[in-house]
């Protein structure tokens, strides 16, 4: 069997058509919805980037004790199990937080792998002594900073040399993807992953997609919102999401392309297409910008996922309304192909939504490190905050330890002791590392960090935008007794019960 992954980033699934979407066009996606089953009720797991992507390798969650980092040495990893089954992997992506500190150990589980430069804040373009006062001018105040490493500085030197549509690093992906499958389409037992970093910020696009959406603004560059609340102009904040419905309006045409290949070489008859996100994106919804601050809104948490199995050709244009999440799809992936999971998985296959919306979870668990630990049942979704946010205690669980773009500081690992090992370390014990003010990761996601740290229960059924909380403590009791199962069965640290308020054996601590 062959096997397409393609992966998006920051993909808000009401942006979409195939979602309900009526500002965007995405024709593309309206003809990949047509040849495959559209899942209705697909939730994220652990967040933001790195670690949705360690979820989807290995199956199981990792928020619950651990911030952004690289696999670990007891993780299964869905490529490198392949490999040992002997089905080849490949992947391409201008994902370049894989080659960060706190990403380095995921491309190399593929047996292969391609990566596209030129993304964000990637490192890839060398000036000494750029043009600075030129460039000044060229870019709104909020999104230019001339510090050597700062978050702006790499992106503003990389789209110097982004001019052209066929430069840009999403259209290259593709490209390299579609060169795998005119290299390989005679072979079997492969899967190629195609992952592009858009529509994540910023939203750069090339100029005939932009040109669809026009404003009122006349400004320098703005289309790079800040993790914040909203409090721009209105034409600025209609300046950003023009420039969102642009970049996606760039995703859906590299779908195309990538639909036009397998019309042309007929891959519909023997090769797998899922196609996903990591996690959503808030375009001003809650009066938020972006991702992690905030509670964790369905624009971030609900994503969309199509799915198509020749098996299954025959519910094209189907949709489904069963619960799924990320980590469901390191199982799919492995069934798909013939590979045992490994025990250590907590997802689900979901061959049996795919083949008749046969539920396979009653409740899905997601979160940010050190934020909210929250629970959907596809109804109804539960945000559960410490009661203190600056008096809870945190620790990180790791035999890696590295930040994003650092390693954790001696003053960190001077808080670590050895813990035991959990179900899931095959054996090994592990650096248990204080959360505390001493941590980066701590000062950016710390007290002040996080905003909104309300306990709240939403109806999304009544209510969609989860604009108004609903007091139901039947339904708090239900969904409360389903988070503490899935922390059981993910061997959740003590401490994640009592920053809660909750106690391991399924019951609230006393007061």
């Amino acid at each position: 069997m062959k096997f397409v992954f393609v992966l998006f980033d920051s993909l808000n699934r009401r942006s979409l058509e195939p979602y309900g979407a009526r500002t965007i066009r995405t024709p593309n996606f309206r003809r990949l919805a047509e040849r495959c089953v559209t899942f209705d009720s697909h939730y994220v797991g652990s967040l933001p980037c790195m670690p949705a992507r360690r979820d989807m390798q290995t199956g199981r969650l990792n928020f619950l004790h651990r911030g952004w980092g690289p696999l670990e040495p007891f993780d299964n990893s869905f490529p490198e199990l392949l490999h040992e089954k002997g089905i080849y992997s490949h992947l391409v992506s201008d994902h370049y937080h894989y080659w960060e500190d706190g990403g380095f150990t995921y491309h190399n589980r593929y047996d292969t792998y391609e990566f596209i430069r030129g993304q964000e804040r990637d490192p890839w373009k060398a000036m000494v002594q750029p043009p600075w006062e030129r460039l000044r001018e060229k870019y709104h105040a909020t999104q230019f900073d001339s510090r050597r490493r700062s978050l702006y500085y790499h992106h503003i030197l990389n789209r110097e040399s982004i001019r052209e549509e066929g430069e840009f690093p999403s259209v290259r992906c593709f490209d390299a993807g579609l060169e795998f499958l005119d290299a390989n389409r005679t072979a079997e037992d492969w899967l190629l992953q195609i992952e592009t970093f858009d529509p994540h910020e910023p939203f750069f696009a090339p100029a005939r997609f932009r040109d669809d959406y026009p404003t009122n603004y006349s400004g320098p560059i703005l289309d790079w919102p800040p993790y914040a609340r909203v409090t721009e102009a209105p034409d600025e904040c209609a300046e950003l999401r023009a420039n969102y419905c642009a970049i996606v309006a760039l995703c859906d045409a590299q779908m195309g392309r990538l639909l036009d290949r397998f019309d042309e070489l007929n891959l519909w008859r023997d090769t797998i297409l899922l196609v996903t996100t990591d996690h959503g994106f808030l375009l001003g919804e809650h009066d938020w910008w972006a991702k992690l601050r905030m509670p964790c809104y369905d624009e971030v948490a609900h994503i969309p996922l199509f799915l198509h199995h020749p098996d299954f050709a025959s519910r094209a244009g189907q949709r489904r309304g069963s619960l799924s999440q990320t980590i469901d799809l390191m199982p799919t992936i492995l069934e798909m192909l013939g590979v045992a999971r490994p025990a250590e998985v907590e997802g689900r296959s979901l061959l049996p939504v795919l083949a008749d919306d046969t539920p396979v979870r009653d409740a899905g668990l997601y979160g940010v490190w050190a934020s909210a630990t929250n629970v959907t049942d596809g109804r109804y979704t539960y945000f559960r905050y410490p009661d203190d946010m600056a008096a809870q205690e945190i620790y990180q669980y790791t035999l890696m330890p590295t930040h994003i773009t650092s390693f954790f500081t001696p003053e960190e690992l001077a808080t670590a002791t050895l813990a035991a090992p959990f179900s899931f370390t095959k054996g090994a014990p592990v650096l248990k590392v204080s959360g505390n003010a001493k941590s980066p990761m701590y000062r950016g996601q710390g007290m002040r960090f996080f905003q909104d740290t309300e306990t709240v229960l939403y109806d999304t059924l009544r209510d969609p935008e989860q604009r108004h909380p609903v007091d139901e403590p039947a339904v708090v009791a239900r969904l409360t007794e389903r988070m503490l199962a899935l922390m059981r069965a993910n061997d959740a640290p003590p401490e994640a019960y009592v920053r809660l308020g909750l106690a391991p054996s399924g019951s609230p601590k006393a007061a």
